[in-house]
């Protein structure tokens, strides 16, 4: 039928799998903790004279809570054995409230790009300017 040493006769290693997900999304989720923390050294330089300082400090925080609370489930997930039957239950639960998490913080960061604060164009500058 087949190469025997072909990679279709192979089984699919799912914790191999497993872990390369989870780094995946560890990947991404630095790439927003890093946006995050952009953001709220901009919101910081605006001060309290922003009109959404306080909206967005509180946003971007539990934003960056969360990351950090989701990069914690992730490295327990990636270290769990998902062959092991006997945590597979807890890999689950652990994966639904990463994905949950995760929903949450997408959610989050819509309203942080909603309320956001630009560097750029004519509303700036007049604030620059005291105009």
């Amino acid at each position: 039928a087949g190469n025997p040493g072909s990679r279709r006769d192979n089984p699919v290693n799912i914790n191999h799998y497993a872990t390369k997900k989870s780094v995946a999304e560890s990947m991404l989720d630095v790439a927003l903790f890093m946006a995050n923390v952009t953001q709220l050294k901009a919101v910081l330089e605006q001060r309290v004279s922003f009109q959404y300082y306080a909206t967005l400090i509180s946003l971007i925080s539990i934003s960056l809570f969360f990351q950090v609370v989701i990069g914690i489930l992730l490295i327990i997930i990636a270290r769990l054995n998902l062959n092991d039957v006997s945590k597979q239950h807890r890999l689950n639960v652990l994966n639904n409230v990463a994905t949950a998490l995760i929903f949450i913080t997408v959610i989050l960061n819509i309203f942080i790009t909603g309320f956001g604060v630009q560097k750029t164009g004519l509303a700036w500058r007049a604030r620059e300017s005291g105009n």
